[in-house]
C-alpha cells in the first residue's frame, strides 16, 4: 500500500510540473510568458492554441483525479491507528509557597486586633452593599 502511495505521489508531482509548464507556455492576451513564434512552425497558431487548451484540460483533470485518489488512500491507511501519545508527560507542579518580598523587608506576622479590617480587593464590592 505504501509503494502505491509513493508511486502516485511521484506521478502527481510530474503532472504538476507538466501542468505548470503547459500553462506558462500558452500565449496570454497580455503577452505574458507566452512563447510567440511564426505561423510556419510545426503547428499553426490556431492549432497550437487548441492543443495547449486541450492539454491543460487533460492535465488538470488528471491532477484533480490523482488528488482525490491520494486523499482516499491516505485516509484508508490512517484509520484504525491510535494517536501517538508518547510525548505526553505529566508536568510536576511546583509547591505553593508565600511570594518572595522583592524589597527584602519583613512584614509583621500578626496584626493587632484593634487594627481596622483589610479593605476588600474588589472596589465595587462595597458599592454593591450600599
Amino acid at each position: 500500500m505504501s509503494s502505491l502511495f509513493l508511486f502516485l505521489t511521484v506521478v502527481q508531482a510530474l503532472i504538476t510540473i507538466l501542468l505548470v509548464v503547459v500553462i506558462l507556455i500558452q500565449k496570454s492576451e497580455g503577452g505574458g510568458l507566452g512563447v510567440g513564434g511564426s505561423p510556419s512552425g510545426f503547428m499553426s497558431a490556431r492549432g497550437a492554441a487548441d492543443f495547449m487548451t486541450r492539454m491543460t484540460q487533460v492535465l488538470g483533470g488528471l491532477f484533480v483525479a490523482l488528488s482525490i485518489i491520494l486523499a482516499a488512500l491516505a485516509v484508508k491507511s490512517s484509520t484504525g491507528e491510535t494517536v501517538d501519545d508518547s510525548l505526553n508527560r505529566a508536568v510536576p507542579t511546583a509547591p505553593v509557597s508565600a511570594p518572595a518580598d522583592p524589597l527584602g523587608k519583613t512584614q509583621p506576622s500578626a496584626t493587632p486586633s484593634s487594627a481596622a479590617p483589610a479593605a476588600p480587593l474588589d472596589p465595587l464590592a462595597g458599592a454593591a452593599k450600599k
